[in-house]
């Protein structure tokens, strides 16, 4: 059974920092790429950053660079986003995303094919 459990939410204040974790199972991880995607509330899913399966290559939406850094462990299986200077604006609800195959990366949501249940980021101002 494909499973992605996402990890690392919660409550924080303006300019505050999360990592958040996307553990994998059921699936071999270290071929596909993966990404990161966000819903706020009462909006469409925003693409936020992909990796390519060997780490070598990330891309990053432009409402995040260089606050956001996407890496991998695919010795454990897992994909985190580091988050720094958070923003209200980066309320939303977090989903990693698999992508096979993995030396291809995608910022189109549409295309991924397993999705982890979510984990709520807040942002307080």
């Amino acid at each position: 059974e494909v499973q992605l459990v996402e990890s690392g939410g919660g409550l924080v204040q303006l300019g505050g920092s999360l990592r958040l974790s996307c553990a994998a199972s059921g699936f071999t991880f270290s071929g596909y790429a993966m990404s990161w995607v966000r819903q706020a509330p009462a909006k469409g899913l925003e693409w936020v950053s992909v990796i390519n399966s060997a780490g070598s290559l990330t891309d990053y939406a432009d409402s995040v660079k260089g606050r956001f850094t996407i890496s991998r462990d695919n010795a454990e299986n897992t994909v985190y986003l580091q988050m720094n200077s958070l923003k209200p604006e980066d309320t939303a609800v977090y989903y990693c995303a698999a992508d096979w195959p993995g030396v291809i990366v995608t910022t189109r949501p549409e295309e991924y094919d397993y999705w982890g249940q979510g984990t709520q980021v807040t942002v307080s101002s």
